[in-house]
């Protein structure tokens, strides 16, 4: 059987003996949207809020508004999204000149002019305000009960309004993205960032999980100190339109979305398999190992102890992140990456320890277009192609060994049920 991964803006092919393959693991199908449809599911999202008022009735004329919304490194449409946001501030009385869209960046790189245009759209570049999120210019505003420090962008915590978009995917410590996230870590400094992310390694802690998440717990008391006034946030698809949208209260809303988000991609799957094939589906999501790292854990939930994975992203932009990059260069092993981690918590190693976890477990087939020594500096195996990572990891696995394909690895969260 044939099958294909994508690999930035291109696809690799791979050939899968069809008494091999286990499952191949999608989201459910839905039919491309037609013109327009994905403006109108946010639409009727905001008609409809979940625990709050109308948008428009929570605006006042006068107030200062921030929107916060994804940087470019997520696949989040802020462009489709923000045109009927829009929409409901103006309706309120709400005036261009009080209104800022923030790009919460967390700790990524900044973006160019031309990224920050193409992210807002026609409906709001050159009518308001379109910033990046700046560590260095923010207030505290309190302190978890975790010890978290609230530390938030100046223009995000002296609004009167904050509006949070965002896309809810799973994720691999806070249970799911989207939501409060947008303030924590959107807007946050590095010291807050670590501090919430450090109970990354506590029970609890794990994809799709939200009741008993200490990060996602921590980041929501955060939010609550803060004050999110409202949230729109949009579940995509494997080709990335909007299939659902969400609107109103920060968590009622959210919670909303991570259930239809379950129903739509948690994949049961009989047994974990000895090879895994897995990718993030392409642009932006596979630009560097930072990125890739989402999909590779969700690949270990369906991978035998001993068994390969065949990560397949092209990481043209490196490693995606400083720190992630100088844990690696200086470790002599995974357990090392481990036992650092331990040692010191420190935000961007621990993407790195994440992978270390993986690689004690299994081995990593890395098909990207990293130099082969680069790869094997990651405890990585390189390959050329999907097709020869595979190819070696049935003859490493023997005859009989099962395959699972993960063409979107990064949405699709494995789940073992006989």
């Amino acid at each position: 059987m044939e099958l294909e991964f994508g690999y930035d803006t291109t696809v690799q092919h791979v050939t899968v003996p069809e008494e091999r393959l286990l499952a191949v693991l999608e989201p459910q199908g839905a039919a491309a949207p037609a013109a327009g449809a994905e403006e109108d599911i946010v639409r009727a999202a905001l008609a409809n809020p979940i625990g709050a008022p109308a948008l428009r009735a929570v605006v006042r004329p006068g107030e200062k508004i921030a929107i916060v919304t994804s940087d470019v490194s997520r696949p989040m449409p802020t462009w489709k999204v923000l045109p009927a946001v829009l929409e409901e501030l103006w309706a309120a009385g709400a005036a261009p000149e009080d209104v800022t869209l923030v790009f919460a960046r967390g700790v990524h790189r900044a973006h160019t002019e031309e990224e920050r245009r193409r992210l807002a759209g026609e409906a709001a570049w050159g009518k308001i305000a379109c910033v990046d999120s700046d560590p260095e210019d923010t207030v505290t505003v309190g302190v978890t009960r975790r010890g978290t420090p609230v530390e938030i962008m100046r223009a995000v915590a002296e609004a009167d309004r904050r509006i949070l978009l965002g896309n809810i995917e799973f994720h691999y410590f806070a249970g799911f993205s989207g939501g409060a996230k947008a303030l924590m870590p959107g807007v946050s400094t590095r010291a807050a960032i670590r501090c919430n992310h450090s109970h990354m390694a506590e029970p609890g802690a794990k994809a799709g999980v939200l009741e008993g998440n200490p990060v996602r717990e921590d980041l929501e008391e955060a939010a609550a100190i803060v004050g999110a006034d409202y949230i729109v946030n949009v579940v995509l698809d494997a080709h990335k339109h909007i299939v659902h949208a969400v609107a109103g209260d920060v968590t009622q809303a959210h919670r909303a979305g991570c259930a239809f988000l379950e129903k739509f991609y948690r994949a049961p799957i009989p047994a974990k398999a000895d090879i895994v094939l897995v990718s993030q589906g392409g642009a932006p999501k596979d630009a560097n190992l930072y990125q890739l790292q989402k999909a590779l854990d969700n690949a270990a939930h369906a991978v035998k102890d001993g068994g390969v994975i065949v990560l397949i992203g092209c990481a043209k932009e490196g490693f995606g992140e400083a720190v992630f990059e100088e844990w690696f260069r200086t470790a002599k092993s995974p357990r090392a990456l481990i036992e650092r981690l331990r040692a010191d918590f420190t935000l961007g190693g621990h993407k790195a320890a994440a992978i270390a976890l993986v690689e004690e477990r299994c081995d990593i087939y890395l098909v990207s277009d990293w130099k082969d020594a680069d790869v094997r500096g990651l405890f990585m195996t390189p390959f050329p192609s999907a097709q020869a990572a595979l190819d070696a990891a049935l003859a490493k696995c023997g005859p009989e060994a099962a395959v699972l394909a993960m063409p979107y690895g990064g949405s699709t969260l494995p789940c073992v049920q006989p």
